[in-house]
């Protein structure tokens, strides 16, 4: 693979990965009651609720969709509890501000999180 070039920089495009452990089994409500929060803590504007999905092989899933592009949320039960969260926006926003409400919504016992 080729190193990647930033082919529209007049474009704002922020991304962040947050993963961690929760202290409890995530289900739907959690998800929908995330995303929303998640919504004002990154002072994005919803354009439709959150919508979720359980898979019986692989667990949760959930989106929102935002005026600035949107969050996706994964949560497994098995082989253990964990949750992964890819926020891409087109608008800034503060990620340490994401980190530390995932991790205090979820009681995250261990969090951690990128930008790309």
């Amino acid at each position: 693979m080729q190193d990647f070039r930033d082919l529209a920089p007049a474009i704002v495009r922020r991304r962040l990965v947050v993963e961690g452990y929760p202290a409890f089994t995530i289900t739907a409500g959690h998800i929908t009651a995330y995303l929303r929060k998640l919504s004002e803590v990154t002072d994005m504007v919803t354009l439709i609720e959150p919508v979720t999905h359980r898979s019986d092989r692989y667990g949760w899933a959930g989106w929102i969709h935002w005026e600035t592009s949107g969050a996706h949320f994964y949560a497994w039960e098995q082989p253990l509890a964990f949750f992964s969260v890819d926020v891409y926006t087109c608008k800034d926003f503060d990620p340490d501000a994401v980190l530390s409400f995932t991790r205090d919504f979820f009681g995250a016992t261990e969090i951690t999180g990128k930008e790309f």
